[in-house]
């Protein structure tokens, strides 16, 4: 098994529908990968065309356990007096790319857009992201001897 960085590189969206009835909605992002989540910053006033140019790191073993190898990003929308409104969610599946990039070192899905889809199952815009992998070197330590050992 490898242990290595994935690195996922959240872009922006677009057409995702406004959620609020006043002014404009405040998109941010739950990115899960297995049983590690993380948040992106929230895009105050941005609307239904968030930018977010934002870099978050998962540790990512291949092979692991179970055969979950898929990044989900659920988007919210932002709300001060209320729960946060659900907007859409995209999948992103990497078993191929850690594949690779334990095989060569490293390995990345340059950036592309996926599809957002609502808790209805229809569209609801789209979600620019890349995602790269980069395998962590083991270091192997030669065993040396104690102060017996020594010429002193």
């Amino acid at each position: 098994m490898a242990t290595g960085i994935m690195e996922v590189f959240l872009v922006n969206a677009k057409g995702l529908g406004d959620t609020d009835f006043f002014g404009d909605m405040d998109p941010y992002v739950l990115i899960q990968y297995k049983d590690q989540e993380r948040k992106s910053l929230v895009a105050r006033g941005q609307g239904s065309s968030p930018s977010w140019n934002q870099k978050l790191s998962f540790r990512a073993d291949y092979p692991g356990s179970g055969d979950n190898y898929k990044i989900t990003f659920k988007i919210l929308d932002k709300d001060t007096f209320s729960t946060d409104d659900f907007i859409g969610h995209a999948t992103i599946y990497v078993k191929d790319l850690l594949a690779i990039g334990v095989e060569k070192g490293s390995a990345q899905l340059q950036t592309s857009k996926y599809r957002v889809v609502g808790a209805d199952q229809k569209y609801r815009g789209e979600i620019q992201v890349g995602v790269t992998f980069t395998r962590k070197v083991e270091q192997k330590w030669e065993k040396f001897g104690g102060w017996k050992e020594s010429n002193f």
